[in-house]
């Protein structure tokens, strides 16, 4: 498993060198240089930001093709419930789940039921006030890895149980093997994902050894199926399993919605997220209990893999909860649970500041670090291919930049060398006409022959 792994990557091709995606990375991972981005591995969190605010596209998240299912006797999607928001001509989530299972699917799960799951447990826990307050969900992965790097003081903050995903990939895996008497790797378990975030969480976990999801698929790529798919049900199968509880988990507030108390926050938008997550590290965040925080604005729906746009989705998304209430589908979690939810792997600290492995090194470049910096103009204009003045002065301790490629202190230096020019121009003897300085010589000779 490689631990720096990402499903956000860059098509160099179409990349321009603007600055768009350095100044909007809430880890300082993307860097311009010789007018390529390039993406600093150990500090991208895959938040997809740079996806979205990239006007040229050269952010892209690498997902599994459509065709990958077939490598699967047996094929289930897992739907994110963001989905369901995404049609509105579909009159339910029946007729989105039909047209789902009908582009190559044998069996569809919804991560909406197993979301409930994960409510109900979420409750027990804070019954119980045996935790560190306030709790942070561990349903967005961007959101953990943001932890991991920045806020390592948090982690224990975080709820240690699995996202709804990798529960409702367990519980297909087990039960399927069990009723069709099928090994399980013969059971392909497809995540229908809105992030890139998903992605990376299945081909690199946290917190686990391995996940149980074999593949992610982008909303986005297959989109355009499910609409002619939808077009021509007939008839609609009886798939749909979640309640509004679950379904509302698509919606930023969603899950804390759903938590019977009102200790609780909800926040998204990945610099909002940040800007909470500083609070609680520095203990202003009182009376509450449980932080509800999503690195897309407005959750899910607002995913750089979605299609329609965030706000249409919301009501759509609203359409699809007030039909699961009318149905009755209104008990979160009424399936029994045999799960361990709980997860299985430690969390631990991704140091993206350590300057060397040498503590006495890494103190002298600090220091060095900080004297480059103070140096600098402090603008933080990004016009240097770094976010900040303060990231430009690191990379040149790291020696990936110089302190020439700040716009600010290359004009200084041509200032410098051109004062230094006009006062060697004033020290040098004047230069005689050339037609004036071989007369003289000229003159010079005859007096020398005549004589």
């Amino acid at each position: 498993m490689d631990p720096y792994f990402h499903s956000v990557t860059l098509d160099e091709g179409k990349c321009k060198g603007c600055t768009n995606c350095i100044k909007g990375c809430p880890t300082e991972a993307i860097r311009v240089r010789k007018s390529k981005a390039r993406i600093i591995n150990e500090r991208c969190i895959d938040c997809g930001e740079c996806i979205r605010v990239c006007p040229y596209h050269a952010k892209k998240a690498i997902t599994d093709p459509l065709d990958t299912i077939q490598n699967f006797k047996y094929k289930v999607a897992i739907p994110a419930p963001s989905l369901y928001g995404q049609f509105k001509s579909a009159p339910s989530v029946d007729h989105i789940l039909t047209a789902l299972k009908s582009i190559g699917f044998d069996y569809i799960f919804e991560v909406a039921k197993a979301a409930e799951i994960i409510t109900n447990k979420t409750k027990e826990i804070l019954k119980t006030n045996n935790f560190t307050k306030p709790l942070i969900s561990s349903a967005c992965p961007a959101v953990v890895r943001l932890i991991q790097v920045r806020f390592p003081s948090l982690i224990e903050n975080i709820l240690k149980l699995e996202s709804p995903m990798e529960l409702a990939a367990k519980i297909v895996k087990n039960e399927l093997s069990k009723n069709l008497k099928m090994p399980q790797e013969d059971i392909g378990v497809f995540f229908i994902t809105p992030c890139a975030a998903k992605v990376t969480s299945i081909k690199a976990p946290y917190e686990k050894e391995k996940s149980f999801v074999d593949g992610a698929i982008s909303i986005a790529d297959i989109y355009l199926k499910i609409l002619n798919a939808l077009g021509d049900i007939r008839e609609t199968e009886n798939i749909q399993e979640a309640g509004f509880v679950g379904i509302r988990w698509a919606n930023s507030g969603g899950e804390s919605n759903a938590l019977d108390t009102e200790k609780v926050l909800a926040v998204d938008g990945i610099h909002n997220v940040i800007a909470i997550l500083e609070e609680i590290e520095d203990e202003k965040l009182e009376g509450i209990d449980f932080v509800e925080a999503l690195a897309c604005q407005g959750g899910c729906l607002g995913g750089p893999l979605t299609v329609e746009n965030v706000f249409i989705a919301k009501t759509i998304i609203k359409k699809h909860i007030d039909g699961a209430k009318k149905k009755g589908f209104n008990i979160p979690g009424d399936k029994d649970c045999n799960y361990d939810l709980v997860w299985t792997g430690n969390m631990e600290h991704r140091p993206i500041m350590k300057l060397d492995k040498d503590f006495d090194i890494a103190m002298k470049k600090l220091e060095a670090l900080q004297t480059i910096n103070d140096g600098l103009p402090g603008l933080d204009c990004g016009a240097c291919g770094a976010p900040s003045c303060r990231a430009l002065a690191e990379d040149i301790v790291r020696g990936n930049a110089n302190e020439a490629d700040c716009i600010f202190k290359l004009r200084e230096k041509v200032r410098s060398l051109a004062v230094q020019m006009m006062e060697l121009e004033e020290k040098m003897p004047p230069v005689l006409d050339k037609d004036m300085e071989l007369d003289k010589i000229s003159k010079i000779k005859d007096g020398k022959n005549e004589s």
